[in-house]
């Protein structure tokens, strides 16, 4: 039996949470991780940022079982302005539907706007509109439901037009650029995330 590894990575724009597969995937990043390590949770193809890779099973159920409940926290670029009432809806909770089709009343959120964050320019770049701003916001959610982040934005009338996830409990993406790799001792990465 080989000893838990811990490894955090700034996952791309692009690319799949998932070592296999003909698309631009984990595998490809420039590092050669060894055969039994796998993402905890997943950032969809079109999120990037901060995710947790481990061949720790207590870690995965731990992260990514619903009833735990660990604080996410993500750098959001939404098209327009919010107002007050569409930041309340989000800290609410809003009413999305499931790939199951069924609907969900998310969990209460922390949302509120953020100045434009420091973070590395994504590739390729967002569209920009003209005559439409644009927003940060930053959202801490306690759930992780399919593309939730994404839903949730534009029930509130304002689409996601870049998501990053930067926060998992303690642990924060930091410095770390797309496609760099870092890797942590059990200890660190256990108290990081108060397990």
């Amino acid at each position: 039996m080989s000893q838990h590894q811990y490894f955090v990575i700034y996952k791309p724009f692009g690319m799949l949470s998932q070592f296999s597969g003909e698309e631009y995937n984990l595998s490809q990043l420039n590092y050669s991780f060894p055969k039994d390590i796998y993402p905890v949770g997943r950032l969809d193809k079109d999120s990037e940022g901060l995710l947790i890779l481990t061949n720790d099973h207590h870690l995965q159920h731990r992260m990514t079982n619903p009833q735990y409940q660990h604080p996410r926290t993500y750098y959001v670029q939404v098209e327009g302005i919010p107002d007050s009432l569409a930041l309340q809806q989000l800290q609410q909770g809003v009413n999305i539907t499931l790939p199951n089709k069924k609907k969900y009343q998310t969990l209460p959120a922390k949302a509120f706007i953020i100045p434009c964050p420091s973070l590395p320019p994504r590739n390729p770049p967002i569209r920009e509109r003209k005559n439409i701003p644009d927003t940060w916001l930053s959202i801490t959610l306690t759930e992780g439901k399919n593309r939730q982040i994404r839903k949730m934005t534009a029930k509130a009338g304002f689409p996601t037009l870049r998501l990053v996830r930067v926060q998992i409990e303690n642990l924060m993406l930091n410095h770390l650029k797309p496609g760099d790799i870092f890797e942590f001792s059990k200890i660190d990465i256990y108290s990081k995330l108060n397990l």
